[in-house]
Order: structure tokens, then C-alpha cells, then sequence
């Protein structure tokens, strides 16, 4: 069995314990762990809070390529001898990340065990995803990133069907990392809202329903 969620348990499991090694580091909010273009050289575990990836090419402004949160890694492409940093990192809450040696990694999945066939599994599908998912930026419209960026923040699966809580992010924040103006990310999210895609109270509650702007060509 390799589904994500088996296969996260495993890692899960794996990686809380101090068997993993590294050392564990505390980001506030908006701090960057590393920058594009930067030696890759280690590779990094979720333990607490959320990370944002995002890409910048040819002057264009950064788009965000992922949203993770606990009991995910990120930098795993130096396992496969990626010299430089192929994107930006940047804490979106206090996070507590732990970060581990190349060689330490290596040394470790060549156990040949469920976790390092679970750790396999996981690179490839973060491979897939990220390629799937810079595809579909190319040929998205602003509002389109805004939701595929409200709907990673929430962890929505295919199956969600209530609406999960986001951090809070400023219009601001949101418009750098979907690549337009503050102002055009105040009329979407007023128009999301609308539409009763998402609410606004204590939180930003993102709905399931938003995924409709997805499928909009």
C-alpha cells in the first residue's frame, strides 16, 4: 500500500523521532529558510506551523508552487544531486522545521525498509504533484492562483466537504505570492466571498466549492 496517507503515517512516525537526526530550528512568521539559486545540501521536516514554495523565472514575479504543513518534507530534490535551490522557502506561521544532512538522508533510506520504500513513494509523488502543478499555473488566470493557493493553505482533499480554517494572511501577503495586485486580491476574495466560496470571521474559512474557479477555462 502507497497511498499518501499510509505513506505519511510512516514518515510521520519516522521523522518525529530522534532517529531522523538534524537539528530542529524555529522560524518566524515570513522568515525565509533558503532562497533560489542557494547550494542544496540538506533537506527539511515540518514539525510544527506551514512553509510556502515559490519560483521565480525570467523577471516574472514569484508563484507559489506549494503549501505544506506538518509531517511534510521539502528540499528533498539535493537527494537526487540538484546542486541549487530550485525554489524559495519562507515560513507562513511559527514553525518548528527540523533539517538534515544530505548525507544523513542517504545513509538512512538505504535501509531498505517500509520507511525507506514510504520516503520513495513520497519524493516521487512530490515530484508529480509539483510538475502538475506548475503546468496548471501556466495556463491559469490570477483568480485561479488565488484559489489554488486558498485551497493548499486549507489541505483540502478531493473528498473535503466542510470548510477548513486558513492562517491569516493580508491581501498583501496573498498578492506575492499569487503574482498580481493587492487590489485585484481584494476584489477576488470579495467576489469568492459572494459566491460563498469562503467566509470571513475570526478566521478565513475556505469551502470546497471554491475548486468551481478551478475548473473555470
Amino acid at each position: 500500500m502507497t497511498s499518501r496517507n499510509h505513506t505519511r503515517s510512516h514518515l510521520g512516525d519516522f521523522a518525529s523521532g530522534a532517529s531522523l537526526g538534524g537539528e530542529v530550528s524555529r522560524y518566524p512568521p515570513n522568515e525565509s529558510i533558503y532562497t533560489q539559486g542557494e547550494p542544496a545540501e540538506t533537506l527539511f521536516y515540518i514539525q510544527k506551523g506551514a512553509v510556502r514554495l515559490s519560483t521565480r523565472r525570467n523577471n516574472r514575479p514569484s508563484a507559489v508552487t506549494a503549501i505544506l504543513g506538518v509531517g511534510d518534507f521539502f528540499g528533498e530534490l539535493c537527494l537526487a544531486d540538484y546542486p541549487h535551490r530550485m525554489c524559495t522557502a519562507v515560513a507562513l506561521t511559527d514553525s518548528s522545521i527540523r533539517t538534515i544532512q544530505k548525507e544523513e538522508m542517504l545513509q538512512l533510506i538505504r535501509g531498505n525498509n517500509e520507511t525507506t520504500i514510504s520516503l520513495v513513494a513520497h519524493l516521487l509523488s512530490s515530484v508529480k504533484k509539483y510538475r502538475d502543478h506548475v503546468a496548471d499555473l501556466l495556463t491559469s488566470s490570477a483568480d485561479q492562483r488565488l484559489a489554488h493557493v486558498l485551497l493548499q493553505l486549507a489541505h483540502l482533499g478531493r473528498n473535503g466537504r466542510t470548510g477548513v480554517e486558513v492562517p491569516h494572511l493580508t491581501d498583501t501577503v496573498l498578492a506575492e505570492m499569487v503574482g498580481t495586485t493587492r487590489s485585484r486580491i481584494n476584489a477576488f476574495m470579495n467576489r469568492f466571498r459572494k459566491q460563498g466560496f469562503i467566509s470571513y470571521g475570526e478566521e478565513l474559512q475556505v469551502r470546497p466549492s471554491l475548486r468551481k474557479v478551478l475548473r473555470r477555462r
